[in-house]
């Protein structure tokens, strides 16, 4: 099925027209089989963690609009170097210690409105699978133990090593032939990594059995065995099924996760399998903030959290999120979030409008214009999710049915509604409901309205300010007052 969507794979460094690998069963919609990287539960997910995690929600809820059906896979790594160290740093066990922040991590991945995953593996849960992986690779000879009970990838195995990252590894620095035991790493150390590191005092209780030594799984690895587990069939009865396993459509993260962890994964993935590991992979750029790199160090780190308590919607900071293309550094500022603010207001206050439209007559040059709308659109997303045409065309289509307003039927706006609707399916930003103001504030509204009829301005200000000061602004249409939260 050739979608006509368009995406920039990161390794040929090419536009490609996206095709599933999985060829449509008759009178079912195609399988997409997308593989996310989720959270390292060791803390509160930062807004750079979420840039990544909404541009996903966007790819998926994208998918889906041009008639896909997707079984999405976003793990939890609730076990690597960073988990343990933290949770020994708290006193605490590792299940107890990461609990707190996979079920932080979902309470702000509802107020954003990200769509929920398939599924949530978490690493603790397959560890089976791994160690089955791992002794695919020692029995090949592609994986070394050590005497200090890690086994080790041997990068020099595998020839096609540094083809995603574009990393010549005989230019890397001297010691490239060595190992590298901790999760993260720069290129210049492109070397053999961890596949099972051996138990040692720094791990504390963190541990398992294996047949290479008591010990746990490097952080790659991991997500090798969740994604074949979830979206292939490679694994029956906890043994590894090499006929089983199939090509996974899509293999998305943030650019930092390029090198080491994504070349990490194909390495590993493709030499136990003998196929290729993912068709298309996608990559997210930075966050900046303030045009620097997010850090405490710096005051200027935030989590979603921070950005609620001073008083920031969370919606404001999705349409902010997708008003710029995923390719392009984000720089974020608070001045950028009131702009974004106030775009979202004015998407807020046009479908608000549509509630007084009241012509006898349907207006003729309404539907020319839903058809232009829903092109540009289309269009815009077809290429590579190319968000800010996309919002630029929404906001022209409000400025010229605001021209015409007048002219609109209540089944005018009706038929805006629905293609609001099927767009917003995409973007997960814009609000239908009207929140109900209290009575004691619609009681306040009425007397304003009757000191206003008496020229009472002074009685009418006094209640226009304590609606103000309860959240709210009236606004004076023909048919009466409206309340409308802000």
């Amino acid at each position: 099925m050739a979608s006509g969507f368009r995406i920039y794979e990161t390794m040929s460094r090419k536009l490609q027209v996206f095709e599933p690998v999985q060829k449509p069963t008759k009178g079912k919609k195609p399988k997409v089989r997308l593989y996310t990287c989720g959270p390292t539960v060791y803390n509160y997910a930062h807004i750079g963690n979420w840039r990544a995690y909404l541009w996903e929600d966007l790819l998926r809820r994208y998918l889906k609009f041009k008639g896909f059906d997707v079984i999405q896979v976003m793990n939890l790594t609730d076990v690597d170097d960073k988990t343990i160290r933290d949770s020994i740093k708290e006193g605490l066990p590792l299940k107890d210690f990461t609990e707190k922040y996979i079920k932080a991590f979902f309470e702000d991945l509802d107020k954003l409105n990200i769509e929920r995953a398939e599924v949530y593996p978490r690493a603790t849960d397959h560890i089976p699978e791994m160690i089955a992986l791992i002794e695919v690779l020692l029995k090949k000879g592609i994986a070394y133990k050590t005497d200090d009970g890690c086994v080790w990838f041997s990068i020099t195995k595998f020839p096609d090593y540094g083809a995603l990252a574009h990393i010549d590894t005989t230019q890397l620095q001297a010691g490239a032939s060595g190992r590298i035991l901790n999760d993260e790493y720069d290129k210049e150390q492109a070397a053999d990594f961890a596949l099972w590191k051996g138990w040692d005092e720094g791990d504390g209780d963190v541990a398992w059995e294996s047949p290479f030594g008591r010990g746990r799984p490097g952080w790659h690895i991991e997500c090798s065995a969740m994604s074949m587990k979830h979206l292939t069939k490679a694994f029956k009865g906890g043994k590894f099924d090499q006929k089983g396993f199939e090509t996974i459509d899509l293999h998305t993260g943030g650019v930092d996760n390029m090198f080491p962890h994504h070349e990490d994964e194909i390495a590993q993935s493709e030499a136990v399998t003998g196929k290729k590991f993912v068709k298309y992979w996608m990559h997210v750029e930075h966050l900046l903030v303030d045009n620097k790199k997010m850090a405490k160090s710096a005051g200027n780190f935030y989590t979603l959290r921070d950005l609620i308590a001073k008083g920031h919607d969370p919606r404001t900071f999705r349409y902010l999120i997708q008003s710029v293309s995923y390719h392009q550094k984000l720089n974020f500022t608070f001045e950028a979030l009131g702009a974004a603010k106030e775009a979202l207001k004015a998407i807020d206050d046009f479908i608000l409008n549509l509630g007084a439209a009241k012509a006898p007559a349907d207006c003729k040059e309404l539907p020319s214009l839903l058809d232009k709308l829903e092109s540009e659109f289309t269009a815009s997303m077809d290429d590579d999710l190319n968000t800010s045409p996309a919002f630029a065309s929404i906001h022209i289509f409000m400025r010229d049915i605001n021209r015409i307003h007048p002219k609109l039927s209540k089944k005018d706006a009706e038929k805006i509604l629905v293609l609001f609707k099927r767009i917003d399916s995409v973007l997960g930003v814009m609000s239908f409901e009207r929140e109900q103001a209290p009575k004691e504030l619609i009681d306040l509204a009425d007397q304003r309205d009757e000191a206003r009829r008496k020229k009472d301005w002074k009685e009418s200000d006094r209640l226009r300010d304590l609606i103000t000061k309860a959240g709210w602004v009236v606004e004076d249409l023909p048919e009466g007052p409206r309340l409308k939260k802000v």
